[in-house]
């Protein structure tokens, strides 16, 4: 059995969970618990690009003038903007598992609503309430994975789930192009996109219940017997002996009460971090769902027509899983904040690229490229973003931090929309370069450094 206490410095602290942890191989447990995160933000990827994908069906179908249109597009961001703060704290509250049911819980829900929408208001409040539920679902998976992956082998494993979750912005696109033009069982096909993203966040509900709960955070607030019982069947599937109590660290581990505030995140030694993440946040999504969100709306102000621009778009969307696989080999090998500048200069590059492209075949290389080079740089900064807190306030910390994020994706229409159809694609991808370059000279110059390093 493994040791529970140590004493170090005279004060009795307990087991290091974390420890134990970072020093497991990857088990068939790690495997799974991946595959079941990765398969539920599936799903967070396929929402996120859902409204943007069919936007100009929408706009046909309901006769949408440019505001409505950009309240659809932009009521599921505000929506995470709300779920990102609600459920972070429900997270480092009440614990990792419990938040993912819920927030699954009112995705499926709303998102099936939405399907029936009769007008714009029906559609735009189902989006909004759908986004409350999906919203914190990325920083969520991040500190849940952060929580139970070995540190040498976190950011190949997190990527992995994002190989995973960013096959849904290709099924989004593909299943948007298949049904559309249909009116299977006599409804309009963008109406089965909402109801497939429903059945399946429901299907993922069900795996979900059976997530193990985080050791690390039991650990944190007080239930140390828990923590301790999961992870000696950790270390027994890993055929490993538990951590001695010669080998723990000297320093007392710190255990909360629960209760976390925002206050937490801007505390002396936290602080520099916090305003260069909330800046991160802000910036990346201008670059991220800038391109996933308007692609369609870039193509079309090219000329081309609803159903050509859903292919091109499909095509390029392709990038985003190639993306994800190819940060695999290196994420783990490169220092993050390298990674996520060198990355975010690329798809300036492309982006440029895709802007002024004239033929078809130069739309969709550009589009592809932008969309890898785009998933090779979100997959580190998920990663990256993971690592930034300690277990006590990580889910919440990560959730302000996500929350921005979202808002800022709510604004992309209202800014982005504007300077496509006032001086078109080249003036839109300038203000995306921009926001790239700062994003980019802020991390490298600011961040820190965190590959392999533990995560308490």
């Amino acid at each position: 059995m493994s040791q529970t206490t140590a004493t170090a410095g005279g004060v009795t602290a307990p087991a290091p969970i974390g420890v134990r942890l970072d020093r497991m191989p990857i088990t068939p447990l790690h495997r799974r618990l991946t595959a079941v995160i990765g398969v539920g933000l599936f799903f967070d990827t396929f929402e996120n690009n859902l409204s943007g994908t069919i936007g100009k069906v929408l706009q046909g179908d309901f006769g949408f003038g440019a505001t409505s249109l950009k309240l659809v597009l932009a009521s599921v961001f505000v929506g995470q903007f709300i779920g990102s703060l609600t459920l972070g704290r429900i997270a480092d509250r009440f614990g990792r598992r419990r938040a993912f049911l819920i927030n699954l819980a009112i995705y499926s829900v709303f998102s099936l609503l939405g399907a029936f929408s009769p007008n714009a208001g029906w559609l735009i409040v189902t989006r909004f309430l759908a986004g409350v539920g999906i919203g914190a679902e990325q920083a969520l998976s991040d500190c849940y994975l952060a929580d139970v992956l070995p540190a040498a082998r976190r950011g190949r494993y997190i990527a992995w789930a994002y190989t995973l979750a960013f096959c849904g912005v290709p099924a989004v696109g593909f299943a948007a192009l298949w049904l559309v033009p249909l009116t299977p069982l006599g409804v309009a096909g963008w109406r089965w996109l909402f109801v497939l993203g429903a059945l399946g966040s429901a299907a993922v509900w069900v795996l979900r219940r059976q997530l193990i709960e985080s050791p690390r955070w039991l650990a944190a607030t007080g239930r140390t017997a828990e923590a301790e019982l999961l992870v000696a069947r950790m270390e027994a599937e890993a055929g490993q002996l538990p951590l001695n109590s010669t080998e723990l660290p000297t320093r007392p581990a710190q255990e909360a009460d629960g209760r976390t505030s925002l206050r937490d995140v801007l505390r002396p030694g936290m602080r520099r971090r916090t305003l260069v993440l909330w800046l991160f946040c802000v910036l990346s999504v201008v670059g991220y769902y800038g391109f996933g969100t308007l692609a369609p709306q870039i193509v079309a102000a090219k000329g081309y027509g609803v159903v050509a621009g859903l292919g091109f778009t499909a095509l390029s969307f392709l990038g985003y899983p190639v993306g994800s696989a190819l940060a695999l080999p290196i994420v783990d090998r490169v220092e993050r904040r390298t990674l996520v500048a060198l990355s975010a200069a690329a798809m300036v590059l492309a982006g440029l690229g895709f802007a002024y492209a004239g033929s078809a075949a130069t739309i969709v290389a550009f589009g592809f490229a932008y969309t890898l080079c785009s998933n090779v740089f979100s997959s580190v900064s998920h990663v990256y973003l993971s690592e930034q807190y300690p277990t006590a306030i990580r889910a919440t910390a990560s959730g302000a931090a996500y929350s921005l994020s979202k808002l800022s994706a709510a604004a992309l229409p209202f800014v982005l929309l504007p300077v496509l159809d006032g001086h078109g694609p080249g003036a839109l991808f300038a203000v995306i370069a921009a926001a790239m370059a700062v994003l980019a000279l802020t991390v490298w110059t600011l961040g820190e450094r965190t590959t392999g390093t533990p995560v308490e």
